[in-house]
C-alpha cells in the first residue's frame, strides 16, 4: 500500500508518501497562499524521489476543509484530476481531525476541540479524542460558529489557529498547524480497510454556505 497525501487547506502546502507501516517522503512549503506554485512539483518530485509512478500508488488522502477557502478548492481540484485521470480511489480528511492529530502527534495531546478562524468574527470547531489505534476520532460535529458560540462548543484543550479566539487566555496551542503528516496517518488507516471514495467524490467542504461570494455581499442573501 502506497497512499499519496496533500495537505493545502490551512494556507500551506505539505506533500507526504506513506505506506503500511512509514513514512516515505514529505515535504512542506510554509509560505503562505503559495499552494497554486508548489503542489504539483511537491508531488512530482516525492514520486521522483521515491522511483514512482501515480499510478502505483492505493490511493490519494486530501483535507477537505473546512479552512481557506482557496486551498481547499486547490486540493480539492489536485485530487480529483490526479485520481481521476489515474482511476484511483480518494480518501476525503476533515481538516479539522488532521488539526487534532497534529496536536497528538506535537504535544501528546488525546482529547482536544480543534477551532480554526474562519474570518468574519467566526471559528470552524469540533472536537476529538483518540482512539486505540492512535487516531483522533469526532466526538461531535463540525461547527461554523461565532465567538461566543464557539466558547460554548469548546469541550477540551483548545488547539489551532481560533484556540484564543474562544477562549479569555493566551493558548500555547495556538500554532499548531496540520500537514500532510497527519492527512497520511489518518488516511493509512482508512486504507486498509478500503475506506475511500471515487474521485468525483472528492468534493471540498466549506461550512459557510456563502464562501463563494464577495466579501461585502456575505450575509445579504
Amino acid at each position: 500500500m502506497k497512499v499519496l497525501a496533500l495537505e493545502t487547506a490551512n494556507e500551506q502546502c505539505s506533500v507526504s508518501v506513506i505506506d503500511d507501516t512509514q513514512e516515505l517522503f514529505f515535504q512542506l512549503d510554509a509560505r503562505a497562499r503559495a499552494q497554486t506554485q508548489t503542489i504539483l512539483p511537491m508531488i512530482e518530485q516525492g514520486l521522483r524521489d521515491l522511483g514512482l509512478d501515480i499510478t502505483d500508488l492505493t490511493a490519494i488522502a486530501f483535507s477537505r476543509g473546512p479552512g481557506s477557502f482557496s486551498g481547499v478548492r486547490i486540493n480539492a481540484a489536485v485530487t480529483q484530476a490526479l485520481a481521476w485521470s489515474n482511476d484511483l480511489p480518494v480518501i476525503p480528511v476533515s481538516t479539522l481531525q488532521a488539526l487534532a492529530q497534529a496536536a497528538y502527534r506535537l504535544h501528546g495531546l488525546t482529547e482536544v476541540s480543534a477551532v480554526l478562524d474562519a474570518r468574519m468574527s467566526e471559528v470552524y470547531i469540533a472536537s476529538y479524542q483518540l482512539d486505540t489505534q492512535g487516531i483522533m476520532q469526532p466526538v461531535d460535529a463540525e461547527q461554523l460558529l461565532n465567538y461566543a458560540e464557539g466558547s460554548q462548543a469548546v469541550k477540551y484543550t483548545p488547539v489551532g489557529s481560533g484556540a484564543e479566539l474562544v477562549q479569555s487566555e493566551t493558548s500555547i496551542y495556538k500554532n499548531v498547524h496540520a500537514t500532510a503528516q497527519d492527512i497520511a496517518s489518518i488516511a493509512r488507516v482508512a486504507a486498509q480497510t478500503e475506506n475511500w471514495v471515487s474521485a468525483e467524490l472528492a468534493l471540498p467542504v466549506y461550512l459557510r454556505d456563502n464562501v463563494w461570494k464577495k466579501i461585502p455581499e456575505q450575509g445579504k442573501a
